[in-house]
């Protein structure tokens, strides 16, 4: 009879929790952290604790991961709303009362100093996702186009502040819940085959359209200046265009197989400017050259591919618009830092997953990843 009472092993407590997880996933992630560190070790080498706080944000991050996955996806469609309203409010409350720093007005006192667009990295897909959950069956072009609504208000406001990368990154969140939803191609192209046409004219009419004195309509002047910079950054070596050149240096002075570890000129000269936030994959590939991008690219082929997969058998419909959206977020964060360190995109504030330091974009990857294993969760309960 005694052994009927005794108290379960600390492992056999512990199973329910670690049998939901995805380990394909966590698999990718882990490789994407040990890059991290390595990179970080070696590109922070002389900024004191910077490894060690890496480090910290990685375990802070899984901790996130681990709780966020033990909610199901019905509770994290009840918070939906709620979250969604508390960050619009907080934008305008930013907009009327924030605070400004490098002429960016981001931030706002809450007793703590916070940036409430970072919120809507996660409340943005959530909301549009509960908002076609609502319709299923029954949509209607109305309902993207209040869709297209919700997005386009803390979108607005996050350009207002100014900061393009986050916005980029809530509108990309955003697209693929409104695509995935099931959105027509035949409303697809039509944007898509503009924004070409008008790339096209700004590479065509880039000497009239950059040259001084000339104002961008709809662009701030440092947003116009990275453009124009992106087209040809030797107008100003030393200036705009530092960044970008000193990118592209590095990243092909690493060759096929790099330098080595510690070993890149232009990381450990100070020749990369932000060589440990969002110029951190031109340190990594000045060390590890073209074979350590090509293991950089498929960890996040793994995250991204494996998110998607989830979210194709995700058991509802707000889980697969939730999960789709979770593995674009991840693609978006990749693609335009690596495109913008490369010199094929603007240069903007987005870091590199798991890579780059930063404890607030730690945190929001967390959040991400732990839905991911939410809906993995979800789909092993599943019945059928």
């Amino acid at each position: 009879m005694s052994a009927v009472f005794d108290k379960p092993s600390l492992p056999r407590r512990l199973l329910p929790f670690l049998l939901g997880f995805d380990w394909l996933l966590a698999a990718g992630v882990l490789l994407l952290c040990g890059a991290g560190l390595l990179t970080m070790y070696s590109s922070g080498y002389d900024h004191g604790t910077r490894f060690f706080d890496h480090g910290r944000n990685m375990l802070l991050a899984g901790g996130i991961m681990f709780v966020v996955a033990q909610v199901p996806p019905q509770k994290l469609m009840a918070a939906a709303v709620p979250l969604y309203v508390l960050g619009v409010a907080l934008l305008v409350a930013v907009a009327l009362f924030g605070i400004t720093k490098k002429g960016a007005t981001r931030w706002i006192n809450l007793g703590v100093v916070v940036q409430p667009s970072e919120l809507l990295k996660i409340a943005m897909p959530l909301m549009l996702a509960w908002w076609f959950q609502k319709r299923e069956g029954a949509l209607r072009p109305l309902d993207f186009l209040a869709a297209g609504a919700l997005l386009l208000v803390p979108v607005g406001l996050i350009m207002k502040q100014p900061d393009l990368g986050t916005s980029l990154l809530v509108l990309a969140a955003g697209l693929s819940v409104i695509f995935f939803a099931g959105l027509s191609w035949k409303l697809v192209l039509p944007p898509l085959l503009i924004g070409a046409i008008g790339v096209a004219m700004v590479v065509w009419y880039e000497p009239q359209l950059c040259a001084n004195g000339v104002r961008w309509a709809v662009l701030h002047d440092y947003q116009q200046q990275r453009i124009c910079t992106l087209l040809d950054p030797t107008k100003d070596p030393l200036g705009k265009g530092f960044h970008i050149i000193q990118g592209m240096i590095a990243i092909g002075s690493g060759g096929i197989w790099g330098k080595g570890f510690m070993a890149g000129t232009q990381t450990h000269l100070e020749f990369i400017p932000e060589r440990t936030t969002d110029f951190i994959f031109a340190a990594f590939s000045e060390e590890f050259g073209l074979a350590g991008n090509l293991v950089l690219i498929f960890g996040y082929c793994c995250v991204v591919l494996r998110g998607l997969w989830l979210a194709m058998h995700a058991p509802t419909m707000f889980s697969r618009l939730l999960a789709g959206a979770m593995a674009m977020i991840f693609f978006t964060y990749a693609f335009v830092n690596m495109g913008m360190v490369s010199g094929i995109l603007p240069v903007v504030g987005v870091p590199l997953p798991f890579i780059s330091y930063g404890g607030t974009a730690m945190v929001t990857l967390g959040m991400g990843l732990g839905i991911l294993m939410s809906v993995a969760r979800s789909r092993r309960s599943a019945p059928g």
